[in-house]
């Protein structure tokens, strides 16, 4: 069993292999909380078509027998460009969960984000793996939780934290409302019966630990600590009312390297880099928050321009070839974030799958790389690729 297993994995090519893997493993309820965006999903789907306006241009009869992909973001030396960004309650996807994204960041030589709302706590993320790891936050209206969540992450030795600025309201996820995965859940007869297709999920999930957002139980009442008691709470604490001044306190409580995540507009890298910010992250949250609003790979040339070397640039949505993140570079950006990559693989085989999927995109940059004549990502500039 676990040699076909293996086999399965091995198969899969490129991450859309491991996509179609995991939509065979996952009841279609919890496959859709995944792969689902807002609205129409414009913005989810231009996210990765709008990589095809660039092209890339290779330049030969140059020694590529050696290929530096390692580069340096948020104060650390990483193996190659690329963050795994946070996704909440990954264990819903596979029981490892967030260890086993964990672990397998820390092999691959790169940074993980652990989400804020997240089935493992910081605690328990920080022991399972000793790769650089950074947190990510919402700024909340209870600020005491705020300060607590800053100090736990710093106690727990994260090298970073990411405050994420794009959800003052949650995104209207319509494919959330036709399977059920609403709070409180309103599963159709459909998903019931797709959820008992799936038993070893349904196995896994039974046998695993509770699924609860692990860094924050404790602020609900004893007895009460379902998972739907939970996100009504998180829901409650999305603050319409946050501000800069906000993300200036967070920053100085925090005393180390800060990404502010969720950047589209030029005018906003720009005060993020006033408020001490050590990165922007240009991001639509994965097309998942406001639909219609342009892929991140489309502003990124006015962002980097806008904050020239104040701040780094790192992009995130959409990635899902290595050519994507050697454009990404080229336009200016420091490294790429990537999330539903890494858990298309986790659903399809756990840290194997993970790993998978990372080693997929691995392999793509240092091939792609070569074929472009580039030894170093440091060459990755803009003479290196042009708009159609």
């Amino acid at each position: 069993m676990l040699k076909l297993f293996r086999d399965r994995l091995a198969s899969c090519h490129n991450l859309a292999d491991l996509r179609r893997l995991a939509a065979k493993r996952l009841p279609a309820p919890m496959f859709h909380y995944m792969d689902g965006g807002a609205g129409d999903e414009w913005s989810l789907r231009r996210n990765t078509e709008a990589f095809d306006q660039f092209e890339l241009v290779p330049r030969y009869l140059v020694d590529v027998s050696k290929i530096d992909t390692s580069t340096t973001v948020l104060g650390q030396r990483i193996e190659w460009p690329l963050i795994c960004s946070p996704t909440g309650l990954s264990r819903l996807f596979h029981d490892q969960g967030e260890r086993a994204v964990a672990r397998a960041a820390a092999t691959a030589g790169i940074i993980y984000s652990l989400a804020c709302l997240s089935a493992v706590s910081i605690e328990d993320v920080a022991a399972a793996a000793d790769g650089p790891k950074m947190f990510q936050l919402y700024g909340f209206r209870d600020r005491e939780l705020n300060r607590e969540l800053i100090h736990r992450a710093k106690e727990a030795g994260y090298v970073a934290l990411c405050i994420t600025v794009d959800v003052p309201v949650p995104g209207n996820r319509e494919r959330d409302l036709r399977t059920g995965m609403t709070i409180p859940p309103a599963l159709t007869l459909m998903s019931f019966l797709d959820i008992a297709r799936h038993p070893r999920w349904v196995w896994s999930q039974l046998r695993g630990e509770p699924l609860v957002m692990a860094n924050l139980v404790h602020k609900i009442a004893e007895g009460s600590t379902r998972i739907s008691t939970l996100v009504k709470y998180v829901h409650s604490q999305f603050d319409p009312t946050i501000t800069w001044k906000d993300a200036a306190w967070m920053i100085e409580q925090f005393g180390g390297p800060v990404a502010i995540k969720g950047i589209l507009d030029p005018a906003d890298a720009r005060r993020a880099a006033e408020v001490g910010a050590s990165a922007v992250i240009v991001s639509n949250h994965g097309g998942r928050q406001l639909d219609g609003v342009p892929a991140p790979i489309e502003v990124l040339p006015q962002i980097v321009d806008a904050v020239g070397d104040r701040t780094e640039v790192i992009l995130d949505g959409g990635v899902r070839r290595g050519v994507h993140v050697l454009k990404a570079l080229a336009l200016g950006a420091k490294a790429c974030m990537c999330g539903r990559p890494y858990l298309y693989g986790l659903a399809a085989g756990g840290e194997s799958g993970v790993a998978r999927a990372l080693g997929i995109l691995r392999s793509e940059i240092d091939r792609d790389m070569a074929l472009m004549g580039c030894c170093s990502v440091s060459e990755l500039d803009a003479g290196r690729i042009r708009r159609r």
